[in-house]
């Protein structure tokens, strides 16, 4: 007797979850959007903070920026779990062989002395800074309204402190495995005088009331730092025979430029908003305006630094 095999094609009776059905019908949607659309919960809270009893646990008004749906708001990443954990990981890994290619060849310990110090004395000690921004980033995380919102907030929480381990490797790379350059690193930011106005605003910063604002004000700091310290002196280290600070500063030119993605999205998601974009874009400038101006006082000694160095390698 023969039996012949054949298959049946069972027909899902619905194409993906309700709360994506209710948006976009009921079709096959991505993982992202299965994950993320309409998660967090907006009723039946058990109680108020005690902190805050004139607000729910979340709350739109926690920030002064506002969207009517904030899921308008996608990050363009589409980044879930999965996909960020392999991309970090991979990125992580590619910084540790970085590192142990460096470590190998004793390039970091051999750097000239203007660029040893700039290691030391300025990019190592931002290490501290990465670690308030990933506090800025967890308040976003927490208060951010919308769980597309307060994904990017947690992922960027993750890469901060990332950051700040990367940080870390390149110090104790360059002190031969000791833990030496880190107490320096630490001390500089807590006495020297050309992180001061950084420190000083950072402190600040975490305190704000509106994470958004605190988000941003970082973000302004960012758009200073990162091409100053990184993408700008890619040429100059490769010049002044300092390769190894180049192949350093790729990895966090790249991050750079994966943070700004999901950054300019949802600054441009405040500015289109129907309800509230006009008052959205009179809140954005008073922060650009008042943030701006301050990140740039607080980066001029650095800054400063980072022009003479030039000036040497030139």
């Amino acid at each position: 007797m023969q039996y012949e095999l054949r298959y049946q094609v069972i027909e899902p009776r619905r194409q993906t979850y309700q709360n994506v059905a209710d948006r976009l019908g009921d079709q096959p949607a991505s993982r992202y959007l299965e994950g993320t659309l309409d998660v967090e919960p907006r009723e039946n809270f058990h109680y108020r903070p005690t902190w805050a009893r004139d607000r729910e646990l979340y709350d739109p008004r926690y920030t002064a920026l506002r969207l009517t749906d904030p899921y308008d708001f996608l990050d363009p990443r589409q980044y879930y779990y999965t996909p960020y954990v392999t991309n970090r990981a991979n990125a992580h890994e590619e910084f540790g062989k970085t590192i142990g290619y460096l470590e190998k060849r004793d390039l970091l310990s051999r750097l000239p002395r203007q660029w040893h110090h700039l290691v030391a004395e300025v990019v190592v000690p931002l290490r501290h800074f990465e670690s308030g921004a990933q506090l800025v980033s967890v308040a976003g995380a927490r208060f951010a309204y919308g769980t597309s919102i307060e994904q990017c907030c947690t992922y960027a929480a993750f890469d901060r402190i990332g950051n700040a381990q990367m940080l870390s490797r390149l110090g104790l790379a360059q002190g031969s495995g000791t833990a030496d350059i880190l107490r320096t690193a630490k001390n500089a930011w807590l006495e020297a005088a050309h992180l001061q106005p950084l420190r000083r605003l950072v402190e600040e910063v975490m305190a704000l009331g509106d994470w958004a604002e605190a988000l941003l004000a970082v973000d302004a700091v960012d758009k200073l730092v990162y091409p100053l310290l990184y993408a700008g002196l890619d040429e100059a280290a490769l010049l002044g025979g300092a390769g190894a600070y180049s192949l350093v500063a790729q990895h966090f030119t790249t991050w750079y430029a994966d943070q700004r993605k999901w950054l300019d999205a949802l600054r441009a998601a405040w500015t289109r908003d129907p309800d509230h974009g006009t008052a959205n874009q009179e809140v954005l400038e008073r922060i650009g305006q008042t943030w701006g101006a301050r990140a740039a006082e607080a980066v001029a000694p650095i800054e400063a630094i980072v022009r003479e160095l030039e000036g040497q390698a030139a």
